[in-house]
């Protein structure tokens, strides 16, 4: 039984995070969870698991429910013997920024957040580059390197000793001690084995102290344990001596092993994908999505804890006051319901840096921003320098058994050296990109494609097939996804309407708008098979619930395109559904072959000139209360559905083709602040400007995408104030709770509002 007294499933009675499927990969162990029981009961390690990318999301979001208390907690308790060494050292780790709750934590970041900003972190970069470059150079001509032994374990550390300020003379000592502490909280050593642990770990915290004090008597250099050591003049009350020694020695295991087993996973991930690794030899702009994609598949931080602070409810299942927490990231970042294509590497993915392998909310790994660096310049030199690298086949890749933290072991790789291209282009060496630092931007990045069919599907509605330009496989994708067409100077998006499950193409159906804004009729005149163009996604913002038992499928105009994707797979899945089919004349409405062929039976036309035009209201009532309703097409049909459905909006799904203009008219606008009460900080939105762009110049990571409040990626929880909702996510009944908006388009009503961020 649960603690709350209820049966625990057979999956998560077998569930155990120390051996078998879990320690050989996370995110496969827990796709039961995911599908069937996103929130268990774990009798074997006494926590509750949490698995989908919701529920994770929302739990670091609230940091008062949901206390980072125990993030640090040992999961197995010390043997007195043990305990009895690390007294001997006079071991006495306190609260850091990982583990300390509110108002304490968020005063104390931000007092030492100066350091992360990215002018600041651009200081290291040259230091990062120089020791790769020095540490391949060793085994550039040898043709095999196991790169954690000869690189990854080694330069990581390096840089994390450097960021901290740590003397040179005293790298050596501490590198050897860091290890213990992963095994001594994170592990599940044997009585024997901590006595060892303790011994390490006291000598690390007793030597991490030797060295701060070393550091005190002259705080002036550049690290931030030199920083924070200055800034404990100014504030001696937040920032105490017992405080700098405990970050010390966490800082040090924070920079040196999340980052050293993060790059070694992201080269395996990426070396067994040829075509992926040959594409960012080819273009080296693709490294920093590709090494989103490989946090996002394979980070290195597998999950993280927390302590339940009051009786509260997290999915469908209540949790007890004192329940204890492992919030698995490994799984949510395989959600297929936020990401589409969950399971696979997709470089051109835009929605790559959405992974929760940093955390998220107030506890956000603050050292993010060295850890991408520190990748890019890894990926850099090893693309530039070894391309013909490989895996050495055969081996076997072995990780340090514990709950949170991942990495191989070794990684063997090898290559001809008679083939390295330095030795034919010296000049190379004195090459490199320039990457900016923070997650790339999601628009930076687009997929190549050829249009290799255009058909004329219906009046004014022209079919596009699109395969790869390379030649590739095109991504997975699910009923109700799109995307974003780039061309001729246009973007504009359009659902993906092909058949599902095909991998060798996308389809688009593109309507001929005379009063658009030219994207439509750019493409209808001037695209033609054979041309090249740049594609975003797919992605998935309107997407289909499969759990229901009845559907109602409503499609207005070239709104038919996401309609007949839902059509074809709630076919596939033998689901009861209708299809009502509205448009201005029978030749206006594309796809009528195939939907009388495929959904003969279910599919009902409204052909207005031919004086069928449909009736909502009389559609919906004939529907049953159970059935869910799914609709897109023009903002007079989905108007008039939301006001039918105003007192049953969760059966509602819609779409919508576009948002209202998002552009902001300085003279009609009017400024405003925002307090954001989760860190402290107050921003003043300009009268130009909205609250996302304002939210991002001061650093705060708000996830958006389509910048239409069309997609809700974007939305915020807000605390006071009057909102200005413009978005076209959030139902009447949403909106007049005024305790949500999107901050990419919607604003303030007054002066001020307080946002949970």
């Amino acid at each position: 039984m649960t603690p709350t007294g209820c049966p625990v499933s057979a999956g998560a009675a077998a569930f155990d995070a120390f051996a078998g499927p879990y320690q050989v990969d996370p995110a496969e162990a827990l796709r039961w969870s995911r599908e069937q029981e996103p929130v268990f009961y774990s009798p074997k390690l006494g926590y509750w698991v949490v698995s989908r990318y919701e529920h994770v999301k929302a739990i670091f979001r609230d940091s008062v429910t949901f206390s980072p208390a125990n993030a640090l907690e040992k999961m197995t308790p010390n043997a007195p013997e043990a305990n009895a060494v690390l007294a001997r050292y006079g071991y006495a780790m306190n609260r850091t920024l990982v583990n300390e709750d509110e108002p304490a934590h968020m005063e104390r970041r931000r007092s030492l957040m100066h350091s992360f900003v990215p002018d600041e972190l651009a200081h290291h970069e040259p230091m990062v580059r120089r020791l790769t470059r020095m540490y391949v150079d060793r085994f550039i001509d040898q043709g095999e390197a196991d790169l954690v032994d000869e690189m990854l374990w080694e330069i990581p550390l390096t840089v994390a000793l450097h960021f901290l300020g740590v003397p040179e003379e005293d790298m050596d000592t501490l590198r050897r001690y860091s290890i213990a502490h992963t095994v001594n909280t994170w592990g599940r050593p044997t009585p024997d084995e901590q006595l060892a642990v303790a011994e390490a770990v006291g000598k690390f915290w007793q030597y991490a102290g030797q060295v701060l004090e070393k550091m005190r008597a002259d705080p002036s250099g550049h690290g931030w344990m030199e920083y924070a050591i200055r800034r404990q003049a100014e504030l001696p009350d937040v920032i105490t001596d017992s405080y700098l020694h405990s970050m010390m020695m966490a800082g040090i295991v924070a920079a040196h092993e999340t980052t050293a087993n993060a790059a070694a996973n992201a080269l395996r991930f990426l070396l067994q994908r040829r075509d992926v690794w040959d594409a960012i030899c080819d273009d080296p702009s693709l490294i920093p999505n590709a090494v989103e994609e490989c946090l996002r598949l394979s980070g290195s931080i597998v999950a993280w804890r927390r302590l339940v602070m009051a009786d509260t409810r997290v999915g469908d299942v209540d949790l007890p006051k004192g329940a204890k927490l492992l919030i698995v990231m490994a799984s949510a970042n395989h959600d297929p319901r936020h990401f589409e294509n969950a399971d696979t590497l997709d470089i051109y993915r835009d929605n790559s840096t959405d992974h929760l392998s940093f955390g998220y909310g107030s506890h956000q790994c603050m050292g993010k921003n060295l850890a991408r660096m520190e990748m890019r310049i890894f990926l850099e030199e090893f693309t530039k320098r070894l391309p013909h690298m490989e895996l050495v086949p055969g081996q076997v890749f072995e990780y340090l058994p514990n709950t949170s933290f991942r990495g191989p072991d070794h990684l063997l790789v090898r290559w001809d050296p008679a083939r390295n291209p330095e030795r034919r282009e010296p000049g190379r060496l004195g090459q490199h990109t320039v990457f900016p630092i923070g997650a790339p931007p999601k628009h930076a990045i687009a997929r190549r494609v050829r249009i290799v069919e255009a058909h004329a599907e219906a009046d004014g509605v022209l079919r596009l097939r699109l395969e790869d330009a390379e030649g590739q496989e095109m991504p997975g994708w699910t009923a109700g996804a799109h995307i974003d067409v780039l061309i001729g100077g246009y973007e504009r998006k359009y659902s993906l309407c092909g058949q599902g499950g095909d991998t060798r193409c996308f389809e688009i159906a593109v309507r001929r708008e005379e009063a658009g804004r030219g994207g439509s009729a750019y493409i209808h005149d001037v695209i033609a098979p054979g041309a090249e163009i740049r594609i975003r996604g797919p992605k998935n913002h309107f997407r289909l619930d499969e759990g229901a038992e009845r559907y109602l499928l409503i499609a207005g105009g070239i709104g038919v395109t996401a309609i007949i994707a839902m059509a074809d797979r709630l076919k596939l899945l033998g689901k009861d559904y209708l299809i009502h089919y509205a448009g201005r004349s029978l030749g206006a409405m594309a796809f009528l072959d195939r939907l009388r062929r495929d959904h003969g039976d279910r599919l009902h036309l409204h052909p207005a000139l031919e004086g069928r035009r449909l009736d909502v209201a009389a559609v919906i009532g004939a529907s049953t209360a159970d059935t869910q309703i799914y609709a897109c097409g023009p903002a007079r049909l989905l108007g008039a559905l939301e006001a039918i459905m105003r007192d049953h909006p969760a059966r509602l799904h819609v779409e919508h083709f576009s948002a209202a203009s998002t552009r902001l008219d300085p003279a009609n606008e009017r400024s405003f602040d925002v307090e954001l009460r989760d860190c402290g900080l107050s921003v003043h939105v300009a009268a130009d400007q909205t609250l996302l762009q304002a939210l991002h110049a001061v650093g705060v990571d708000v996830p958006c995408d389509c910048q239409e409040g069309l997609c809700g990626s974007c939305e915020v929880s807000v605390l006071a104030g009057e909102i200005d909702h413009r978005d076209k996510v959030l139902n009447a009944a949403e909106r007049a709770e005024n305790t949500r908006m999107m901050a990419c388009c919607s604003r303030a009503r007054d002066n001020r509002l307080v946002l949970a961020l």
